[in-house]
């Protein structure tokens, strides 16, 4: 199928490697602009040669790339350090978001933020988030905002951790009864992808899966994946806090913020029927369940050779 479309993908990380495959398969050329367009090379292989070109990302590049679009999907998020929310997720998408507007080729902005996103929020990310929605939706009357929950996959940074902290006999959870609605990144970029020939501009999609789960119970299901018995220790949210103050002023990437806390105090992660949602895009999401044992063998003893 050719359309020779172009989209300019801002992020080439976790969820834009799958986005690139699906726009392949519907003829789309992708320009990915990336902050380390060399360490990204694995994107040229998930669609046909010559249909991905991928750049580095400065404002130069990206108003470059917005000009010769017909679509642009921003997928830039961060999980920290906090001083820099605003800046990539509300300064960012208002440049991209305008760039749109003055373009004459642009048809529609498709924007990644999360479920949770509210000004009223005590949590900074969660703030940023609806900022950036904001100035989406005001500057550009064909932006679409996608909100997901938590998005799970082969490379993703939850599975994966729990994963490697299995090696200890005893893993706290902080608020354990937190609901999340867990997507398969797969399903997911179907649904972004989905979104780009939808009449839906302005509108908000709440993107979840078939289920509704506790934190606590997800770690849990983790653990049964890949057959290690833990203990799993409901620690209080204070505790947390203090935790994350003193892990994000480590050098490295911390296991926990004060911040993340924050929104473990707030309201579920979970589709809320106010919105659009998945099945709006023709989308039935996989089961997520089933799809971690796909991945999570690795964390099994003897991983892949393990006994099944």
């Amino acid at each position: 199928m050719e359309n020779n479309k172009i989209c300019t993908i801002l992020g080439a990380g976790f969820i834009g490697r799958y986005i690139i495959k699906h726009l392949d398969r519907k003829g789309y050329r992708s320009i990915v602009i990336s902050r380390n367009p060399f360490r990204k090379n694995y994107i040229l292989t998930q669609a046909r040669t010559g249909y991905v070109n991928i750049v580095k990302f400065n404002y130069t590049e990206i108003k470059k790339a917005i000009q010769k679009s017909d679509y642009v999907l921003n997928l830039i998020g961060i999980l920290g350090p906090s001083k820099d929310f605003f800046k990539i997720h509300s300064e960012l998408p208002d440049y991209i978001s305008k760039l749109c507007a003055e373009s004459k080729n642009v048809q529609r902005l498709i924007h990644v933020s999360s479920i949770g996103a509210s000004k009223n929020s005590k949590s900074i990310y969660q703030q940023s988030k609806f900022s950036g929605e904001e100035k989406i939706l005001n500057n550009f009357s064909s932006g679409i905002i996608i909100r997901p929950s938590l998005v799970l996959g082969t490379e993703d940074q939850f599975t994966n951790l729990w994963g490697k902290l299995s090696i200890f006999p005893i893993l706290p959870v902080f608020n354990y009864r937190f609901q999340f609605q867990p997507i398969w990144v797969d399903c997911l970029a179907r649904a972004i992808v989905n979104a780009i020939d939808k009449g839906n501009e302005g509108k908000i999609y709440e993107i979840g899966g078939e289920i509704q789960i506790s934190f606590g119970n997800l770690v849990k299901d983790i653990l049964k994946i890949i057959g290690k018995k833990r203990i799993v220790l409901d620690v209080p949210l204070s505790i947390g806090k203090i935790l994350g103050s003193i892990f994000q002023l480590m050098p490295g990437r911390p296991l926990l913020t004060k911040d993340q806390c924050l929104i473990l105090e707030g309201k579920h992660n979970i589709v809320s029927d106010n919105y659009l949602t998945i099945k709006d895009l023709g989308i039935t999401p996989a089961n997520v369940e089933k799809k971690m044992s796909e991945w999570l063998v690795q964390y099994k003893e003897g991983g892949q050779f393990s006994k099944v």
